[in-house]
């Protein structure tokens, strides 16, 4: 079916598959994790998206399956919405091309929050808030293709207590520099699995798992309203509070934290409550997705998938944002509690 992934045979895969959609494409920026097309006929739009970073169909159909129950409620907001093929799938994978995987969805209007604005968040709360209700109502007919965060063990296997400790105690000589930054590491996740028996025991649902500003889209009349959210490719079932942990991990580096953390929480807990050991558990799932980030780059590179360089770099900046998590997180929860 795909020769190349040049403009021209896109465009037949579209005509044969989708074959209503024979019109325009116009490729969109960026696309390290996807590749995206605005597709135009006769003044209809559609997205395709070509994923780049796995050939699972699994964890495709099961994303899938979430957004189609998604699109039997009523929604404030919209989300993605497979259009079918002609043989009435949600999606295709190319022959040529490494056998990716590919899907049509409907277009949705809007526009992504510019660099900068924050006066979103309330709205962006409420809706991540109106989600995780609604997520907890959806029961998938296929199982979850993504492990919760805190299944370390079984996610990065290669990551023993014993090999993480080795790393500081005994760095790789590409690493001896990294010594100290490594053992701040290396004690975090053994912090966190020193935790686990706790997190395991908070309430679970659904969770989208990557919930940020660039997963959503405002209304083109009023940037302040959340139009859609997107990108659920690693929806699963985790910790109901690991919704509000992701989100709230990535507003700790904002300029302005201590407004937008405090406009985010009032739209979340209109919708959601979390319970005091919820709440108290926030840090460390902040932590746990901080630490996530090292033990995939870990694994990768003992798997020899990446050189030594790449580790690196991802080392020396979470040995940065690590201690200064205590602090800050100190600080959130302050915030989360005013209205206890």
């Amino acid at each position: 079916m795909l020769k190349r992934e040049g403009h021209k045979s896109i465009n037949s895969i579209v005509s044969k598959v989708w074959p209503e959609w024979n019109g325009e494409l116009r490729k969109q920026p960026g696309g390290w994790n996807n590749t995206t097309y605005i597709v135009e006929k006769e003044g209809r739009r559609a997205v395709l998206r070509i994923y780049n970073t796995h050939r699972d169909r699994h964890k495709i159909d099961f994303e899938h399956d979430v957004l189609q129950k998604l699109g039997t409620m009523s929604l404030p907001f919209q989300v993605p919405l497979p259009i079918l093929t002609s043989a009435g799938e949600t999606l295709i994978q190319l022959e040529e091309g490494n056998g990716k995987f590919a899907c049509l969805f409907k277009y949705i209007e809007g526009a992504s929050p510019s660099e900068g604005d924050a006066d979103f968040y309330e709205s962006f709360g409420e809706a991540a808030g109106t989600l995780s209700v609604l997520l907890a109502d959806v029961n998938p007919e296929l199982p979850a293709a993504y492990l919760p965060y805190y299944e370390l063990g079984q996610s990065y296997p290669l990551c023993t207590r014993e090999t993480i400790r080795e790393l500081y105690l005994n760095p790789p000589e590409r690493f001896i520099d990294l010594a100290q930054e490594l053992k701040i590491l290396c004690e975090s996740v053994e912090k966190i699995e020193d935790s686990l028996w706790e997190l395991k025991r908070l309430p679970h649902q659904l969770v989208h798992g990557d919930l940020n500003a660039s997963n959503l889209l405002v209304t083109t009349t009023d940037h302040r309203q959340v139009a859609a959210l997107l990108d659920f490719e690693f929806c699963t079932y985790d910790v109901r509070a690991m919704e509000a942990a992701v989100i709230l991990s990535g507003l700790l580096g904002n300029a302005e934290k201590d407004v937008v953390l405090r406009d985010f929480w009032r739209g979340y807990s209109r919708q959601v409550r979390l319970s005091s050991d919820e709440i108290e558990a926030i840090p460390i799932l902040i932590l746990l997705r901080k630490m996530d980030v090292f033990l995939h780059f870990l694994t990768r590179y003992l798997e020899g998938t990446d050189e030594a360089d790449v580790l690196r770099e991802h080392v020396k900046g979470l040995a940065v944002e690590v201690p200064k998590l205590a602090v800050d997180t100190a600080g959130l929860q302050g915030i989360l509690m005013e209205d206890e």
